[in-house]
């Protein structure tokens, strides 16, 4: 696929003036300077020249100059729709980044769900996690890890004649995950019985994934540094920090074990880079942890109506704390019954990759 049609298309479209307004706006959010009762930015919308085809997914996995067009495809929507999200890409190979490094077999939806691939847990479980500790090695050369940076030299090759796209268009953090989704991917659901029978094993791995984590995202960064030493920029949105904890497998343990087992080394990510964490499901019974830690920039979730959204608020917004990409609809019902979300709360689901779904 030749993407220079596409380039020159999103050079000719990028507004510098425009990118530096809302670059403006999200910072004044996130340092806490927002004024209105929630932050809802928009853009002036610009069609594009050129008709960009649809890719599946599973498509774009297949060589990184797809990779590269499915991303260039969503700056196109970006620009064309009229959100104030950030302009973005990231090497987007999903959740299975690290597990696939240590061996994790990959495991693909049908290609018409359009829906990003995971990891099958390692086939001899604790015996592979104790492997990957005995061994103490970290394969940035292998599995997806391979593909992600193979990805970082393909687009800096492609955009290097276009000077808007460098400016305005961020590279972010591929989907690293967190130190326990990490650990539950590679050890399986078996990791919940030894958070009782092993506890010793279980820090010792969440120690090392730690250590993966701010290994890789350091190789990351010394390619594509965040957007200035503050903040970042992740699916399109601004925040404090260096990095965003994905800690969707925390729905699965208790507010008390979050404490116990995953909390210091969401600690240490943040100690070192700054950041956020994000979380799919419920999370009301552990956010007061997550909030605790210092220096935690913002918190990102999914799905609002699985929550008892006052202990969400109270937790966060009112600690100074402010939430990112929430749900319109939620912003509309906080609203209607009066809580105040004192100008912390972003207004605007993510963009994610089930935003742009093939037609036919």
């Amino acid at each position: 696929m030749d993407l220079t049609p596409y380039l020159k298309d999103l050079e000719n479209r990028i507004d510098i003036l425009e990118e530096e307004r809302l670059e403006n706006d999200w910072l004044q959010f996130a340092d806490g300077l927002c004024r209105e009762p929630f932050f809802s930015p928009k853009r002036k919308i610009s069609k594009a020249s050129v008709d960009y085809p649809a890719m599946y997914v599973n498509d774009a996995f297949e060589n990184e100059n797809w990779m590269v067009y499915h991303q260039l495809k969503m700056v196109n929507e970006e620009l064309a729709g009229g959100k104030g999200n950030l302009l973005c890409v990231r090497p987007n190979y999903g959740t299975g980044i690290i597990p696939s490094m240590f061996g994790a077999e990959m495991f693909y939806l049908a290609r018409e769900l359009d829906t990003l691939p995971c990891t099958r847990t390692l086939a001899d479980g604790e015996d592979g996690v104790r492997t990957i500790l005995r061994e103490n090695k970290m394969y940035f050369d292998a599995g997806l890890s391979a593909k992600v940076f193979r990805f970082a030299q393909h687009y800096h090759d492609a955009v290097a004649p276009y000077p808007k796209i460098r400016r305005c268009v961020h590279v972010y953090n591929p989907d690293l995950q967190g130190p326990f989704p990490l650990s539950d991917m590679l050890w399986g659901g078996d990791i919940y019985i030894a958070m009782y029978e092993d506890e010793a094993l279980v820090h010792e791995m969440l120690s090392f994934m730690t250590d993966v984590y701010l290994r890789f995202t350091a190789k990351w960064h010394a390619l594509y540094p965040p957007f200035d030493k503050g903040h970042s920029v992740e699916w399109g949105l601004l925040h404090r920090g260096g990095t965003m904890i994905r800690n969707d497998a925390a729905m699965n343990i208790s507010g008390n074990m979050y404490h116990d087992f995953v909390m210091p080394y969401d600690r240490r990510i943040i100690d070192a880079l700054g950041g956020g964490v994000h979380f799919c499901g419920r999370g009301d019974h552990y956010i007061e942890h997550v909030c605790a830690i210092e220096n935690i920039g913002c918190i990102n979730l999914s799905q609002p109506h699985l929550n008892d959204m006052e202990k969400i608020y109270s937790r966060s917004i009112d600690c100074g704390i402010p939430i990112i990409g929430m749900p319109e609809d939620e912003i509309s019902r906080a609203v209607a019954q009066g809580r105040d979300l004192k100008g912390k709360v972003h207004s605007g689901a993510s963009l994610a990759v089930w935003e742009s779904k093939p037609k036919g």
